[in-house]
């Protein structure tokens, strides 16, 4: 396991700190902490703006090879990246489905036509990116997908529902997995397409949550288009095509989502201190608890990168998310019973929530989505530890 930084590694964190604190000022200085869960409406269009700047200044696909436009970064600078970024205050990104999903795919499974056409545009921060994978029968179970695609005149023609579809409004493109082949089921049949958002046949309705926000949408496909080149891989490799990107979800980013839990640990420690909860022994213990609960994230997020990087679930990751899903929930629980009668105030309708408020509430979804907690266990049983499937 990598558990040191070296003299260079510490000279590109140098690098790195001094950018930010340039970029983060003038224009972009009222979007410090913003745009994060919870908080995705915030300051749509200067973020739009942040990418383009991101991509301007070669801050986008740092380890994407060189030959696909990237920086060739190692993964240990990938990682102070993510870190000072979160430590920064670094806005919400709305180019991260694009850079860290889309990108690693194409590059590991596109033809050289779609490396040209698609990681340029990413890479500048000038198109924004979206998945297509959820449905209403086809959470969790991701093997369920009933959206179809067939050839028509050189186009596939999409019809089909998604749901829980993050930046969709505001998204230029959607990677679709669809069923390709009439009369398959389950992972068969399936194919990855690359699919244009802003046409006809496609509707966008944005679902409310608790905070108040929409950063994500139901989609409906029907006859949507999109060019026959558009699907990675060959038709009907959907499934493997889908699983690396879900392997990619899991990378280097993953550190700098645990400083942004940092963050807030660290809004609740001063909330205590401010309000006497510190005094509280139980809360203190809790609060011990909570930290030490970041910690073995952080070392089990090391020991997983310290692996080769390669386009599958590694064993190490797959308790990753179940585990800081339940971590965080427990957070947002602390958050509020730190607060204690603070916590049931708000300014009324829409209601102005506070930071803490937004993550209590947006994290009552933490065990539910990018597969719930019962699905987690599932796929830890089957492919980590070799158990037999459940008898359906």
């Amino acid at each position: 396991m990598q558990l040191r930084f070296s003299d260079a590694d510490e000279a590109f964190r140098s690098e790195v700190r001094a950018w930010l604190a340039d970029a983060l000022t003038g224009e972009f200085a009222k979007l410090r902490g913003r745009g994060g869960p919870g908080d995705e409406h915030a300051f749509v269009e200067e973020r739009r703006a942040w990418e383009r700047r991101l991509g301007a200044d070669g801050w986008i696909g740092l380890g994407w090879p060189r030959e696909a436009g990237g920086r060739g970064a190692s993964l240990i600078q990938q990682v102070i990246w993510h870190e000072e970024y979160a430590r920064a205050g670094g806005p919400g990104r709305l180019g991260h489905i694009g850079e860290g999903l889309l990108a690693p795919t194409v590059i590991a499974f596109g033809s050289d036509a779609q490396k040209r056409r698609f990681l340029p545009p990413i890479a500048r921060g000038d198109e924004i990116w979206c998945q297509g994978y959820s449905e209403p029968n086809a959470g969790s179970d991701l093997a369920n997908v009933q959206t179809r695609a067939t050839l028509d005149g050189g186009e596939w023609r999409i019809d089909g529902q998604k749901v829980w579809t993050s930046w969709a409004q505001w998204a230029d493109w959607c990677f679709v997995l669809c069923r390709t082949e009439p009369g398959s089921q389950r992972h068969h049949g399936l194919s990855y397409l690359l699919v244009p958002m802003r046409q006809p046949g496609i509707e966008i309705r944005p679902i409310v949550q608790i905070t108040g926000d929409s950063e994500f949408s139901e989609v409906f496909f029907d006859g949507a288009r999109t060019a026959a080149e558009n699907v990675v891989g060959r038709p009907g490799e959907g499934w493997k095509v889908a699983m690396g990107t879900l392997a990619f979800e899991r990378g280097a980013s993953t550190l700098g989502q645990q400083l942004q839990f940092q963050n807030e640990l660290d809004a609740i420690i001063a909330a205590a201190r401010r309000n006497g909860a510190a005094r509280d022994p139980l809360l203190r213990q809790r609060i011990a608890q909570a930290w030490i609960g970041l910690q073995i994230q952080r070392w089990n997020a090391l020991r997983m990168l310290s692996r080769a990087e390669r386009p599958e679930l590694a064993r190490e990751a797959m308790i990753t998310k179940l585990f800081w899903a339940s971590w965080h929930r427990r957070l947002g629980k602390l958050a509020m019973d730190v607060l204690g009668p603070e916590a049931e105030i708000a300014e009324g309708a829409p209601y102005e929530l506070s930071r803490l408020q937004r993550l209590f509430l947006f994290s009552r979804a933490d065990t539910i989505y990018a597969g719930s907690n019962q699905i987690q266990r599932n796929l830890i049983a089957e492919r980590a530890l070799g158990l037999p499937r459940e008898p359906r």
